[in-house]
């Protein structure tokens, strides 16, 4: 039976929580919003989601058009990394079923990966593939099919708490990495995205286990 591995991105593989923040920061200025308050909530949800909850008040595709200009800006010069660990793992893996489920958009992702010397990715389900973000199933679940695995045989990879319920409520098996402390719902934490890249592979390279 196939296995698979599934990877969320922004906080995983890739060190992009200043400029997160950083963006939505601008955006927040440009919007006359709590930049605190609406980086919280953008960290739960999807953007369209965020907008709603932070302002209510502003045209939704605006919002939207803008978040996105600041963000491919910052996709193409700002400065971030991928976490240690990230190459050597993605690069093991290109004989293995393993794809991207991200709350980011696909170009953006590609060049961030493109950036960072990352090994291009397989397949990418990201915020235009899915009607809901996580902590709901629908992306986590959406790969799984799209690689023609049974999610109770693939392996997620996320830092975060919705990311972490999204694949649990999928039916996988998920891993926590770079937290500090064990994270609710997850099946294993890991200090580091580094410390878990033996386990992956391991878990990938078993068939039936």
């Amino acid at each position: 039976m196939s296995r698979a591995v599934l990877f969320d991105v922004d906080g995983t593989l890739i060190d992009a929580a200043a400029n997160q923040r950083r963006v939505w920061a601008l955006w927040a200025h440009e919007f006359s919003v709590d930049p605190n308050t609406t980086y919280e909530v953008a960290l739960r949800t999807r953007p369209t989601e965020a907008f709603a909850s932070v302002a209510p008040h502003h045209d939704p595709a605006r919002c939207l058009d803008r978040l996105h200009q600041l963000e491919d800006q910052d996709a193409a010069t700002g400065t971030y990394t991928a976490f240690d660990g990230a190459a050597t793992l993605l690069g093991h893996l290109q004989n293995q079923l393993w794809a991207l489920v991200t709350s980011n958009y696909a170009h953006r992702v590609r060049i961030r990966f493109a950036r960072t010397h990352l090994p291009e990715p397989p397949l990418i389900i990201d915020a235009e593939a899915v009607s809901h973000g996580k902590p709901d199933p629908e992306g986590y679940l959406l790969a799984a099919r799209a690689l023609d695995v049974d999610p109770k045989e693939c392996l997620v990879i996320d830092d975060s708490p919705a990311g972490v319920a999204s694949a649990r409520a999928a039916g996988a098996t998920v891993w926590a990495v770079n937290a500090a402390t064990p994270m609710p719902g997850a099946d294993r934490t890991y200090r580091t995205l580094n410390d878990a890249v033996s386990d992956i592979l391991a878990f990938a390279q078993s068939i039936g286990r």
